[in-house]
């Protein structure tokens, strides 16, 4: 198992993950930031959208979607939650509660390393970092 992780990681792959029945197949690069961001608050299929950051993976996901560094991020959404605009996502510890709460929530979307991806959820992009 760790040697498959650690492949994993080396390859660099990040997947956008989403409840099956969500009604959600694919998304595209620009969707995904407009979720992560606040920007949008519904899933393409129309499910309102709870969005979950994976605690040790924030840095590398928003380096690799939008060019940002976590320090940007946390400023950007601190400016959000000023002016009372939105809340930031949800940030979780590690990737199994990240996976649990998707599984369990059918508007949910999360990232997780791609080779941790299993049949509770579906991933609709993938990111490499």
């Amino acid at each position: 198992m760790a040697l498959s992780c650690a492949c994993a990681w080396a390859a660099g792959g990040l997947a956008v993950i989403v409840n099956p029945g969500s009604g959600v197949d694919s998304l595209s690069r620009e969707e995904v930031s407009h979720l992560f961001l606040g920007r949008v608050k519904f899933l393409p299929s129309g499910v309102a959208a709870v969005v979950i950051d994976t605690g040790p993976m924030r840095e590398s996901f928003y380096r690799a979607l939008v060019d940002r560094g976590i320090a940007e991020i946390n400023a950007y959404w601190a400016r959000l939650r000023f002016s009372g605009r939105t809340t930031p996502p949800q940030v979780m510890e590690n990737a199994a509660q990240v996976i649990d709460r998707v599984a369990r929530e059918r508007g949910a979307i999360g990232y997780v390393d791609s080779a941790l991806v299993d049949r509770r959820v579906k991933a609709v992009f993938e990111l490499e970092y």
